[in-house]
């Protein structure tokens, strides 16, 4: 049986996303604009233990993260719908009201996820 490889940090030239396992917090930083869905892989596949270590609470930190395309917005999607599905963990969104997508896109995760916490800092 293969032992599966924990993936704690994603970094790219352009991006870098981490779990800190002490604060249950997932940082963002840079910008995420990958040109394909199969390149998110690492970092759906990072996101996705997150959610199997089942925290009472994840706190996901956007405050650096500059940019977001499309095809990031939909895997941050399927993170908050993932966390949602779990139903005994709660999720909080720290965000910065300086990074224009963050104000028009993170209302939209309240609608897929009514009982998560939007912190704008």
């Amino acid at each position: 049986m293969k032992s599966r490889v924990r993936i704690v940090e994603v970094k790219t030239n352009d991006y870098r996303v981490w779990y800190d396992t002490e604060t249950a917090t997932v940082n963002f930083q840079g910008l995420i604009r990958e040109s394909q869905i199969a390149d998110y892989k690492p970092l759906e596949e990072l996101l996705l233990q997150v959610i199997a270590q089942k925290p009472p609470v994840i706190a996901m930190n956007l405050q650096e993260l500059e940019f977001l395309n499309s095809s990031g917005m939909t895997i941050l999607s399927r993170f908050v719908i993932g966390v949602r599905n779990k139903k005994i963990i709660q999720l909080v969104v720290r965000a910065s009201q300086k990074i224009a997508w963050q104000n028009k896109s993170l209302a939209n995760w309240q609608r897929l996820m009514p009982g998560m916490t939007l912190q704008y800092e």
